[in-house]
C-alpha cells in the first residue's frame, strides 16, 4: 500500500469490530451492525462532525452487502455523475445493485437531491449520503423521508487510546507511550482522523518511541473545540449559553458566550439572549427581557470587541435571575389543544359585532368580573400555573384575594 497515501486511509478498519466509537450503531446490538447481519440495506443519511466513521461505515457496509459500491462528493459532483452511476445497473456489474456514498450532501442543491429520488424509488441505487451538517436543515423532505438517518458522535478521547495504540505500532517501530497516546486523542477534539494523523506526525519525526514530548512539539496546546460559524458546533454553542444560564451557572455562561464572541459571531448570542429571558426567566423577573433587550441594542452599536461588555452584563444578569418558563409552557399546552382540533369556535359574548352578553371588567370592581372566555369544550382548562418565585408567587396571592370577594 502506497506510503504517500494519509494514515487515516491506509490504517482504515475493515469491520464494525475495528470501528472506533459509535457503539449505538456498530456495537453488539447497534442498528447498522444488526441491518447488515439481517441482510437489509436501506437509504440511509449519516451525519456528525468529522473523523466520527461516516465513510468507514458505508465502506463496511458495502462490503458486507454484496453490492457494487461508488462514490461521490457534492463538492465537485453533478448530475451527470449520478446519471452515469445509475446507468451502471444495466450492465452485469451493477446486478447486484449500486451503494452510492454521497460525502456532503449539504452541497447538493435541491433539483439535485430531488434527482436521486427516482433511482431510490426503483431500486437502482442505494445511497449513504454523509454530511457534516443537521440534515434536517440541509436536505429535503422528499428525500430524507426515504432515508434512515443516523447521528455520529465525536469519539470520547479514551476510545481513541486503544485504536491509537494498535496505529503506533504499525507508524513507529518502538510503538508509543499511554501518555502520548491519550495527549493526542485529548488533542484531537472526538475527530479519530484526526488524532490518527496527528499520530502520524509525531511518528514521522524520527526512530524511537513516540512520547509526550515529541508529541508536544508539532501539536498546539489547543486543538479541541473548533467554532464554525454555520455549522454544528456554532449552534451547540449556542445551547450550552442557554441551557448554562438556564441552570442559573454564571461562569459556563460568560464562558460559552465568550466562544461565541472569539469566534467573531455577534448577532446569534444577541438573539438567544433574548430568547432566554422570555423562555428562562419569563414572568419571575419580567424586566429581564427589558434590560437583555437595552444590553443588544448597545452591543450592536458598539459592535465587537466593546459589544462583549453589555452581552456579559446581559449574561451574568439573566443566569443570577430567577427562573420560570410557566409563561411558555402554558402557550405549548394550549397549542397542543390546538392541533387536537380543540376550542374551535369561541364563546358568543366574546364574538364581533355584537359581544351579546359580554362584560366589561373595567365596570366592576378591582376590575374584574367572572365570565367564560375559553370555548365551551375547553372550559374550566388550566393552563398557566404561577411559578415557585417572587414575582408570581405576588401576583397569585393578589388575583385569589381578588376573585375570592
Amino acid at each position: 500500500m502506497s506510503q504517500t497515501k494519509p494514515a487515516a486511509d491506509r490504517l482504515r478498519p475493515t469491520s464494525f469490530d475495528e470501528v472506533c466509537g459509535q457503539g449505538h450503531l456498530v456495537g453488539k446490538n447497534g442498528v447498522l451492525r444488526r441491518m447488515c447481519e439481517n441482510g437489509r440495506i436501506t437509504s440511509m443519511i449519516f451525519f456528525g462532525p468529522p473523523g466520527t466513521g461516516k465513510t468507514t461505515c458505508a465502506s463496511i457496509i458495502a462490503a458486507n452487502s454484496g453490492m457494487e459500491l461508488r462514490r461521490l462528493n457534492a463538492t465537485t459532483a453533478s448530475l451527470s455523475d449520478v446519471k452515469a452511476i445509475a446507468s451502471e445497473t444495466e450492465g452485469m456489474f451493477g446486478q447486484g445493485g449500486i451503494l452510492l456514498y454521497l460525502d456532503e450532501i449539504q452541497y447538493f442543491n435541491k433539483k439535485q437531491q430531488q434527482s436521486l429520488l427516482e433511482y431510490l424509488e426503483d431500486g437502482r441505487i442505494t445511497l449513504i449520503a454523509s454530511t457534516t451538517e443537521n440534515p434536517y436543515y440541509y436536505i429535503y423532505d422528499a428525500l430524507l423521508s426515504r432515508c434512515c438517518v443516523f447521528e455520529f458522535k465525536p469519539v470520547p478521547a479514551k476510545e481513541m487510546v486503544p485504536l491509537l495504540s494498535r496505529h503506533a505500532e504499525v507508524l513507529c517501530p518502538d510503538g508509543a507511550d499511554g501518555d502520548a497516546l491519550s495527549y493526542i486523542a485529548g488533542c484531537a477534539g472526538g475527530d479519530v482522523r484526526r488524532a490518527v494523523t496527528l499520530l502520524d506526525c509525531a511518528a514521522s519525526l524520527g526512530d524511537g518511541r513516540i512520547t509526550e514530548e515529541r508529541a508536544r512539539e508539532i501539536l498546539p496546546s489547543i486543538m479541541a473545540g473548533c467554532f464554525d460559524r454555520d455549522g454544528d458546533v456554532h449552534y451547540d454553542l449556542l445551547s450550552c449559553l442557554q441551557k448554562s444560564i438556564r441552570g442559573s451557572d454564571p461562569d459556563a455562561a460568560v464562558f460559552y458566550l465568550a466562544r461565541l464572541l472569539e469566534g467573531g459571531d455577534l448577532i446569534s448570542p444577541c438573539r438567544r439572549l433574548m430568547v432566554i429571558a422570555s423562555e428562562d426567566i419569563g414572568a419571575a423577573y419580567p424586566m429581564a427581557a427589558v434590560i437583555t433587550r437595552a444590553c443588544v441594542e448597545s452591543a450592536k452599536e458598539l459592535g465587537l470587541p466593546e459589544a462583549r461588555i453589555p452581552l456579559a452584563n446581559a449574561a451574568v444578569m439573566l443566569a443570577t435571575a430567577p427562573k420560570s418558563n410557566s409563561a411558555y409552557c402554558a402557550l405549548d399546552a394550549a397549542a397542543e389543544d390546538i392541533r387536537n382540533g380543540y376550542g374551535q369556535s369561541i364563546p358568543t359574548h366574546l364574538r364581533s359585532p355584537l359581544f351579546k352578553g359580554y362584560k366589561y371588567p373595567h365596570e366592576y370592581p378591582d376590575h374584574w368580573v367572572d365570565q367564560q372566555y375559553l370555548p365551551d369544550d375547553l372550559k374550566g382548562k388550566r393552563y398557566y400555573t404561577y411559578g415557585e418565585n417572587k414575582t408570581e408567587k405576588a401576583a397569585e396571592a393578589y388575583w385569589e384575594k381578588i376573585k375570592k370577594k
